[in-house]
């Protein structure tokens, strides 16, 4: 047998290497086994209902809703539901986080409020739009659940805090939008006290013991105008003290 001299063997070996990583090749070795199933989601569950702003659509496709739910979850990340994220808390259905992105019109300058930061997708829906995000969580295993989840899946752009959001965060106020992922009795005032003149604040309204609306906000110099969107279902907005809650 004629053994292949060194040099062939380092020529070979190269091109098996250069074959893996051009593009087109049939190796799926550096492929996002995700890709599909997150192109299908928008496709279906987003752009296929009433979502048409093309930042929101591309968020949405290039946000890897996988990274942001446990394990146990993650063969059900692109499906049509709100998914368990444990303490009593949920990830909100993709298109709910559409619906919610898209209300607030957000802008590549914009700086946004995020109050509930939950697992952190909608955080990171959010930062693929505007420059800057600032997100409260009262839950604390779940705010550094947030920030790990969002330094891993590379967004720089995104403040985690843990604490009461009621009271929002003042210290980077005024912002451009607010969006509030858990429902409240009433609309916090420290929120509309921190929301820019025109800007616009998204939340959810009513008790877990009936119908929530999801209430638009829109702030023009003193004048506060609300419109209910449509009927959902949030997690109650929890306060300090009252993790149940209120």
């Amino acid at each position: 047998m004629i053994q292949p001299t060194l040099p062939f063997i380092r020529l070979f070996g190269a091109a098996l290497i250069a074959a893996l990583i051009l593009p087109g090749s049939a190796t799926f070795a550096l492929a996002d086994p995700t890709e599909t199933a997150r192109l299908d989601m928008v496709e279906t569950q987003i752009a296929g209902r009433d979502i048409r702003d093309p930042l929101v659509l591309a968020a949405m496709r290039n946000t890897k809703r996988h990274l942001f739910v446990p394990e146990t979850q993650q063969r059900h990340a692109y499906e049509d539901r709100p998914l368990t994220i444990g303490h009593g808390q949920t990830i909100s259905q993709p298109y709910i986080v559409a619906l919610m992105t898209e209300l607030i019109h957000p802008q590549a300058d914009a700086k946004v409020l995020e109050i509930g930061s939950g697992s952190g997708y909608q955080a990171a829906v959010l930062a693929e739009i505007v420059a800057q995000v600032y997100t409260i969580e009262i839950i604390p295993p779940l705010a550094q659940w947030a920030a790990e989840r969002l330094e891993l899946a590379g967004y720089t752009n995104v403040s985690v805090q843990h604490g009461d959001g009621y009271y929002g965060w003042e210290e980077h106020a005024p912002f451009d939008a607010i969006v509030v992922t858990a429902a409240a009795p009433h609309i916090p005032p420290p929120l509309i006290a921190q929301l820019k003149d025109g800007g616009r604040m998204i939340i959810p309204v009513g008790s877990r013991f009936r119908t929530q609306q999801l209430v638009l906000v829109e702030k023009t110099g003193d004048r506060i105008t609300t419109r209910n969107m449509l009927p959902v279902r949030f997690v109650p907005f929890t306060r300090a003290g009252d993790q149940t809650g209120y």
